[in-house]
């Protein structure tokens, strides 16, 4: 949802939720702000009777000029010096007031007397009865939340079972929850299809062969590929044993064995007519890692008519079509132009941007051709305010080509990357470079592998064992103009290559049009870039600064200003400038009655 202030001495403030995130940005063109220290940032839950300064990061030098380790401050005195701030603690549909208090002074005698900014939000609730429903995982095991609650330790190696719990259930937030729900939600006599890449999560398997117990019908077509490793085709087979699920209700799949099976989906057929109904999708796989480790979404859409092309992909998929070990050249290509005719015959693909229509354009794998990834280049390049993409294995070199043309008067693209991006060794290809220079701003999976003053050392998904390959950024979806009042956003299985679009089973939606949608994913984004942005920074100058001078640029990063000198960063024409004018210029706000 959508919120703005009243204006105050000239500020006024601007809001986004999501179901555990709101988003701020503070427009400050009108006020004076000479002299200018930060915002205190109050929060007030009304509901759980709680009132109380925000925790701030950075520290005033002069007042604390050796922060120690996991040492904890408050806003209150020691400011927010930006004006776009985020709120990643609430809690699902919940109201909330903030007061964001300017103060001046000096760092050591703050004036409190600016009267502060007021604004009353609300989170997205969790579940809904409407057509959307979207939840991610924290996806951020590198965080200085996790070592101060846990140790840097695994789940399964935390001092106590209640310990290991919670600790799975911080990493996963309601993502689980929300996945074993979708199948509760089949009574007996429905129907649920799944389709999966990895399917080894005990927990998931079980819940479906519960589902089986009590009279629904259950069927599953799984990755069985027999490539060099035997990966996840052996993981799949042994969780079946493992939860009883029995064989005759799956579908391996095992033709196209360059190829990989990559969809993770579930379709809900209703009664004894099998009527379609829902469709559970995203990025997840059913693994610990999936849910526990790299950051992944799922995406729960009640259309019977998105379910109703769901249900005909999964009729086509159980069927193991493409060519299979055994055919020759001409039957494989035979076979393979077969799938992938009748794949492009279920879900066409919009030609232009223009040609989305509103609502929801499910788009299916392997197809021919690159109109899939051309429509997804489009969009990341003609947004007109700002673009978001997050992408598990690297930029792709055609959505380079159409950003490197960008400029500084272009909109604001966000890149969040599992690893950064730079030449490959080996590479016949010249580098493309993207950088601020074309409006594109990068952050990529990256942790404190150091202790710096108040931060600790961090470990990773990889580090506590939860992932193998993709360690921090598995989720696949792309943002347009998510603030305007026709945003666009694509989310699903496939990694925006090639590959996804012509080899591999995979599926995405694209929706236009829906607020709910984009506020969630953006804010969401939000928490994910600026998480790793800190860190890719930090990260950055350690490899490119060795020495002292490394150490010095992060000894000053990490401290506050102690002049408005902070302002320079917000004049007019400049990126954080640009952030703030893309919330101030956001349509679409909830109608709550705000507080004087």
């Amino acid at each position: 949802m959508r919120f703005k202030s009243r204006k105050t001495a000239g500020y006024q403030v601007f809001a986004v939720t999501g179901v555990n995130t709101v988003s701020f940005a503070i427009d400050a063109q009108q006020a004076s702000t000479r002299g200018l220290l930060g915002f205190a940032v109050e929060r007030i839950d009304r509901i759980e009777k709680q009132r109380y300064y925000m925790a701030g990061f950075k520290v005033f030098r002069s007042v604390i000029p050796q922060p120690a380790p996991q040492l904890s401050v408050s806003t209150f005195n020691h400011p927010v010096q930006s004006f776009v701030w985020d709120d990643f603690t609430g809690k699902p549909d919940r109201p909330y007031e903030y007061l964001f208090h300017p103060l001046k002074g000096t760092a050591r005698r703050l004036d409190r007397s600016a009267a502060p900014i007021h604004i009353k939000v609300r989170t997205e609730p969790l579940f809904t009865r409407g057509r959307h429903d979207v939840f991610f995982n924290r996806g951020v095991a590198s965080s200085q939340a996790y070592e101060r609650k846990f140790g840097n330790k695994p789940p399964d190696r935390q001092p106590t079972e209640e310990k290991k719990v919670e600790a799975a259930q911080w990493l996963s937030r309601d993502l689980d929850e929300a996945l074993l729900e979708f199948v509760r939600r089949a009574r007996k006599g429905d129907t649920l299809l799944g389709c999966f890449y990895e399917f080894r999560y005990l927990p998931m398997a079980l819940e479906l062969r519960a589902a089986q117990t009590r009279g629904v019908t259950v069927r599953l077509i799984l990755d069985a590929k027999q490539n060099a490793d035997s990966f996840p085709r052996d993981d799949n087979l042994d969780m079946l044993r493992q939860a009883q699920i029995p064989r005759s209700a799956v579908t391996l799949r095992e033709a196209r064995k360059a190829s990989i099976q990559h969809n993770k989906f579930m379709v809900l057929l209703k009664g004894k007519d099998a009527r379609p109904s829902a469709v559970w999708t995203g990025s997840t796989n059913l693994s610990v890692g999936g849910i526990h480790g790299q950051a992944n979404v799922g995406h729960w859409v009640r259309s019977a008519a998105v379910a109703k092309i769901f249900r005909d992909y999964w009729n086509l998929l159980q069927t193991d079509p493409g060519g299979a070990s055994g055919d020759d050249p001409a039957t494989v290509r035979s076979k393979n132009a077969a799938l992938r005719t009748r794949v492009e015959t279920l879900t066409p693909v919009p030609g232009s941007k223009a040609q989305i229509v509103a609502g929801i354009t499910p788009v299916l794998s392997p197809r021919r051709g690159d109109k899939a990834m051309n429509l997804y280049g489009e969009l990341l390049d003609t947004a007109r305010q700002q673009a978001c993409v997050t992408l598990a294995f690297g930029v792709n070199r055609e959505f380079k080509e159409l950003l490197k043309d960008n400029s500084d008067q272009s909109h604001i693209s966000f890149l969040l990357l599992e690893k950064k991006d730079q030449p490959a060794a080996n590479s016949a290809q010249p580098f493309i470079e993207i950088n601020r220079s074309n409006n594109v701003y990068m952050a990529w999976g990256s942790f404190l592998r150091t202790p710096l003053h108040q931060w600790a050392k961090e470990t990773s998904a990889r580090g506590l064992g939860l992932n193998t390959h993709v360690s921090f950024i598995h989720s696949k979806f792309l943002l347009v103009d998510p603030l305007s009042d026709d945003p666009i956003v694509v989310t699903g299985s496939a990694n925006f290559s090639a590959a996804s679009e012509n080899e591999n089973d995979e599926n995405m939606l694209i929706i236009r049009g829906h607020r709910r949608v984009a506020d969630i994913y953006y804010t969401e984004f939000n928490r994910l870039f600026n998480h790793y942005y800190f860190r890719s920074v930090i990260e950055s100058l350690q490899q490119e600064q060795a020495g002292s001078d490394a150490g010095d640029a992060m000894q000053s990063s990490i401290f506050l200003d102690e002049t408005d000198g902070w302002l320079k960063k917000y004049k007019r024409g400049t990126f954080r400038w640009k952030r703030v004018r893309v919330a101030a210029a956001m349509r679409g706000f909830r109608r709550e009655k705000q507080v004087p």
